[in-house]
């Protein structure tokens, strides 16, 4: 069983700042110190704000597989009240898709998806990501040549995501960076502590988001062909009579599985080229053993996670850790301590691409990441191409990163050629 760090007291002021410090370049470049110091805190934190900040890989794996523990869904959010973040547009529109959705309405859009990323799914698209992997690195190459460095985040990392779920969604290759830009505002509404500013600029990127993916089902609704859209929407006009209903589910899906795309693999991406490349001996390993490409990619995700938080809500009075946790009271998962917590990983500030270890950066239980199989399609296909084409890569200057919490993004890597 698993031993239970516990502290009796938590100083809030050392909560606030410690949280205050990973926002700074340097937390950002490198969270683990934080981590190691809110873990000595407990495995349960309150948290400033409210909730509790929970640090243990053991108690956020078994709140992530209780499926009593729910998600904040429409009417958690609703409950807030109007004063709070969750009552913007983009927080109320974000319930209403699948990662917000509690069982029976998560069990029925689930099942409508089937497995939309299965063997069959994933044969179809890997021709598509090499011939996109090819393409960019021929950009990536030919950039190195003219200038002697290049921005690997923009030139490789941010698109890459967009032309694999474009191509899947077979949406207008020109609307590419338009619908890139709105994801990377979007987002601020799933942040741990979005400001007003960012909250207002998540809710402009929502709207032009909705009425996006509205046009686009309407479009497929008048002329369907063989593509997940029009798939969707065979699905839900044999689940919906009414059609506008049908229309709005197949909408909420194509939103949601847009979204999952530019934002977290294309950080993931980059976290995987800067720390390989930070690493030489284990990236020249990895040349001589490229079996091993799925492994390393592994041991990025744990190292490393695009998203560090994951949030999730009691559904009674209960225990964590000998902490009381009030019905419907928020718990924060920090899936980036967790990952580093040294009761379950042997060494865990260390990264070593040969380690075996399990990791929640997918999170698990029935919201377990469905583009899991699509992300690490992408990485291990980038990763085996970047060893044959540009084994000498280096890093030019450290990368420059957004300043959140939550989900993390790496806004620039600059590589140069050996």
């Amino acid at each position: 069983m698993e031993s239970v760090l516990t502290s009796p007291a938590v100083d809030r002021r050392a909560v606030v700042s410690l949280f205050s410090r990973l926002r700074t370049p340097s937390g950002q470049a490198n969270p683990l110190p934080f981590y190691d110091e809110l873990r000595s805190m407990g495995d349960v934190v309150p948290a400033p704000w409210g909730g509790y900040l929970i640090t243990s890989y053991g108690l956020c794996d078994r709140v992530l597989r209780d499926r009593a523990w729910g998600v904040p869904d429409s009417e958690w959010r609703a409950r807030q009240g109007e004063a709070t973040r969750w009552s913007a547009a983009s927080s109320r529109e974000m319930s209403r898709t699948l990662p917000a959705l509690n069982p029976p309405h998560h069990t029925r859009v689930r099942r409508s998806l089937g497995n939309m990323f299965d063997r069959k799914g994933m044969a179809d698209i890997k021709d598509a990501i090499e011939e996109s992997v090819d393409q960019l690195l021929d950009r990536l190459a030919e950039k190195l040549r003219t200038d002697g460095e290049a921005d690997f985040s923009a030139l490789v990392s941010d698109e890459l995501p967009m032309h694999a779920i474009g191509s899947w969604l077979q949406l207008p290759p020109a609307d590419y960076p338009y619908l890139r830009a709105l994801a990377h505002d979007q987002v601020f509404t799933q942040e741990l502590l979005p400001s007003t500013s960012q909250l207002a600029l998540s809710d402009s990127a929502t709207g032009q988001l909705q009425a996006y993916f509205r046009e686009l089902v309407q479009e497929r609704r008048r002329a369907p062909g063989n593509d997940p859209v029009s798939g969707w929407l065979r699905t839900w006009d044999a689940l919906e009579s009414d059609r506008e209903a049908a229309d709005e589910a197949v909408y909420l899906l194509a939103l949601l599985v847009f979204l999952a795309a530019p934002e977290t693999t294309s950080t993931m991406l980059s976290t995987m080229v800067w720390l390989l490349l930070e690493h030489p001996r284990q990236f020249g390993w990895l040349r001589a053993h490229p079996d091993h490409v799925p492994d390393a990619v592994e041991e990025v995700l744990r190292y490393d996670s695009p998203n560090h938080i994951i949030s999730r809500v009691a559904p009674e009075d209960t225990m964590l850790a000998g902490v009381p946790i009030e019905k419907d009271r928020m718990v924060h998962l920090m899936i980036g301590a967790a990952n580093h917590d040294p009761r379950h990983h042997l060494d865990p500030g260390v990264f070593d691409i040969r380690r075996k270890a399990a990791h929640l950066s997918f999170s698990s239980g029935i919201h377990y990441c469905l583009g899991a199989p699509l992300a690490r399609l992408e990485a291990t296909t980038l990763l085996t191409a970047l060893l044959g084409r540009l084994p000498g890569l280096q890093v030019g200057t450290p990368p420059v990163w957004a300043p959140r919490v939550g989900f993390r993004r790496i806004t620039e890597l600059r590589v140069v050629p050996s």
